[in-house]
C-alpha cells in the first residue's frame, strides 16, 4: 500500500554500485541488484514500487559493472518510468554517491534508496511526513527484534532524530537505519564532492550538530537486507510467496514459480517459494524447497535442494543433497554428494560423483 500524496515533484535515486561481495560467486557474472530474485532481476522489484508510489524519474547511480544496468532497463519507458544512469570512477560511500548523481536531479525532494534492501514501507506516507514535519532529511527507521546488531537512531516523541550510535550491546532503542531517505535536494547540494563520504558516519552527525531537522518514518512493515546469500534466497521466496511487495512478480504469489520453459517431474516437489527459471529442469522425485534456480539450471532425479541457489546452467546429479549452499554459474554437483550449510562452490567447478560428503551414510 502507498499512501496518497503528490509524488510527481519528487525524484528517486537508487544506490546499485556495490559489487556485492558477500554473494560472491553469484555476483562474478552479475551486479547483486541484477540477479534473478523471484524469476527479475531484484532491482525490477524496487522499481516497481517506485513506479506505484507516483514518482517517475530515477536516477540509478551505478559503478561495478555498470553497462549491464542500461542495457537491461534501457530508457525506463517499458515499465513506466524515465531512467537515467551516472557511473561512479572512484568508491564514493553512500553520501559521495548521492552528491554524484545531483547533476541528474530535477526536483526540490529526492528520495534515496539503498539497493540492496527489500520493503514493504510506504513511501508516499514517508514523503508526507517529510513535507508535514518540514524536515531536512526523513529517514525510514525500521524496528527490528535484535538492534543491537546494527545502529540504532533514538527519536523524540514528535519523531525527530536524536542521534547516530553506533552498535552497542543494550540500544537504546529498537528504531534502526533502514537505507531509504528522503532529502531537500540543498542538503545534497552541500555534501563533499570527490571523496569518500558516509551518511550515517558523516553526513547525518554533522547535519544534527549544525541544528538541521532530520526526521525519523517508524516503520514495522516487511524489511530485509538482501546482501547475504541466506537473504537473499529468504527474500525471493518471499516476493514469490506474497510476504514481501512487488508489481513486478512474473507469475502469481504462491509456493513457487515455474518460468517459461521450464521442465518439471510430475513427482517433483516444489515448496517454499522457491523459483525454477527459463529452461531450467527438476527431474523425477526431485525435493526443490525455498531455492533460487536461475536460467538453465537442472536438479537431477531424487535430488534435494533446500535454501540454496543454483546459478546460471549448474547441474545437480541424481540423489544429491544442497542445504544452504551456493552453485556459481556452470557448477557440475556429482550424483550423491552432500554440500551443507555455508558451502559456496565458485563457476564451472566440477564435484564428481560422491566426492563431498559431511556425513558417513554413502
Amino acid at each position: 500500500m502507498t499512501s496518497e500524496v503528490q509524488t510527481d515533484a519528487v525524484d528517486a535515486v537508487v544506490l546499485v554500485g556495490g559489487k556485492g561481495t558477500r554473494l560472491r560467486p553469484l555476483t562474478l557474472s552479475a551486479p547483486k541488484p541484477m540477479l534473478p530474485t523471484a524469476g527479475t532481476p531484484y532491482l525490477s522489484h524496487l522499481l516497481s514500487r517506485i513506479r506505484e508510489a507516483g514518482i517517475r524519474h530515477v536516477v540509478l547511480g551505478t559503478s561495478y559493472r555498470a553497462e549491464v544496468f542500461e542495457e537491461y532497463f534501457g530508457d525506463g519507458k517499458s515499465i513506466g518510468l524515465e531512467l537515467e544512469y551516472v557511473v561512479e570512477e572512484e568508491p564514493l560511500d553512500t553520501a559521495g554517491a548521492i552528491r554524484n548523481v545531483y547533476d541528474k536531479l530535477r526536483a526540490e525532494q529526492v528520495i534515496v534508496f539503498n539497493g540492496d534492501i527489500l520493503s514493504g514501507a510506504d513511501l508516499g506516507e514517508q514523503l508526507r511526513v517529510h513535507r508535514e514535519s518540514g524536515a531536512d532529511v526523513t529517514l525510514h527507521l525500521q524496528r527490528v527484534p535484535d538492534p543491537s546488531r546494527f545502529g540504532s537512531v533514538p527519536t523524540d516523541e514528535t519523531g525527530r532524530v536524536q542521534a547516530f550510535l553506533e552498535k552497542t550491546p543494550n540500544p537504546p532503542t529498537d528504531q534502526i537505519n533502514a537505507g531509504c531517505y528522503v532529502f531537500r535536494r540543498p542538503v545534497i547540494e552541500a555534501i563533499p564532492t570527490g571523496r569518500r563520504v558516509s551518511v550515517e558516519r558523516e553526513t547525518f552527525p554533522q547535519l544534527l550538530e549544525q541544528g538541521a531537522h532530520i526526521q525519523g518514518f517508524v516503520d514495522a512493515s516487511y524489511w530485509l537486507d538482501v546482501g547475504t546469500p541466506e537473504a537473499f534466497v529468504r527474500g525471493s521466496a518471499d516476493l514469490v510467496r506474497g510476504v514481501a511487495p512487488t508489481s513486478a512478480l512474473p507469475g502469481r504469489p504462491g509456493d513457487f514459480l515455474v518460468l517459461d520453459g521450464a521442465s518439471v517431474a510430475e513427482d517433483a516437489q516444489l515448496s517454499g517459494g522457491s523459483t525454477i527459471g527459463v529452461a531450467a529442469v527438476v527431474g523425477s522425485g526431485a525435493k526443490i524447497d525455498g531455492s533460487v534456480l536461475f536460467d538453465g539450471a537442472a536438479v537431477s532425479e531424487g535430488a534435494v535442494v533446500e535454501r540454496s541457489v543454483l546459478g546460471h546452467g549448474a547441474r545437480v546429479g541424481a540423489g544429491a543433497v544442497l542445504r544452504g549452499v551456493v552453485l556459481g554459474d556452470g557448477v557440475s554437483v556429482g550424483a550423491g554428494c552432500e554440500l551443507l550449510e555455508g558451502a559456496r562452490v565458485w563457476p564451472d567447478v566440477v564435484l564428481p560423483d560422491g566426492s563431498v560428503r559431511f556425513s558417513s551414510d554413502a
